[in-house]
């Protein structure tokens, strides 16, 4: 990352400006420098500067034979031979605008030793990916009732003066009530406070969770495409 990297430039291809900087901890051993994903146990997520032949190779050799590479970028054409695209997912990205005030709500910061009740709350209400070393990415926050967890929110991928508001979801039996939108603009008020400015993504289809946010104060910046593809090529052919 050079000190002439665009704002615009890192959110079009958040994972490789993480991964290349603030998150470079949590990255995998790699031995091309043109592909790089999470270790498996904080995200299955991985990322490219550019998509191309010589990029899907490096893929290949990171991933292996039968292994899935995940990308989450602005845009993802079709894998080329030897790969099995086995999901494709149009993303809406938003950044903060002017967001609407935070709610009086009892909040807990959450950590390691919840990873237990945050994967269950997770297998209840599908956020989206949520693995046992994700907490570790940034500040949880949640809402026990009656000491249960039953709502959650946090923070993932991190760019120089940006944080990104994931894994905000609500148990069944408490929605309604209004905790998801207090937990993003709390998280989102937690990222403002330290210097930094909140984006987040939420599925083409997921129309409600879309007005939500939008209502929240953030907007849409871009589109961008979830894309995992299977290798199944042989290793002669990378």
């Amino acid at each position: 990352m050079t000190s002439t990297t665009t704002a615009d430039q890192m959110l079009d291809n958040p994972v490789w400006y993480a991964l290349r900087g603030p998150l470079a901890r949590f990255a995998a051993p790699a031995r091309s420098p043109l592909a790089i994903r999470f270790d498996p146990e904080v995200a299955f997520f991985g990322a490219v500067d550019r998509v191309d032949e010589q990029s899907w190779a490096a893929q290949a050799e990171l991933v292996g034979r039968e292994g899935t590479a995940v990308l989450f970028r602005d845009a993802v054409p079709p894998p080329p031979p030897g790969w099995t695209e086995v999901f494709r997912g149009p993303t809406w990205q938003l950044v903060a605008g002017d967001l609407e005030p935070v709610p009086e709500l009892d909040t807990t910061p959450l950590g390691a030793e919840d990873v237990g009740e945050m994967l269950a709350l997770v297998a209840d209400t599908e956020p989206g990916p949520f693995m046992s070393r994700t907490v570790e990415l940034g500040r949880y926050i949640g809402v026990r009732r009656a000491g249960r967890l039953v709502a959650m929110a946090g923070e993932r991928f991190r760019l120089p003066g940006w944080v990104e508001v994931s894994a905000v979801c609500t148990h069944p039996e408490a929605r309604n009530q209004g905790l998801g939108a207090a937990l993003t603009l709390r998280v989102a008020q937690g990222i403002r406070e330290a210097g930094g400015r909140a984006f987040l993504h939420v599925l083409e289809e997921n129309e409600n969770a879309l007005r939500l946010y939008q209502s929240l104060g953030f907007v849409i910046r871009r589109k961008c495409d979830v894309v995992a593809a299977q290798w199944d090529g042989d290793p002669a052919e990378r």
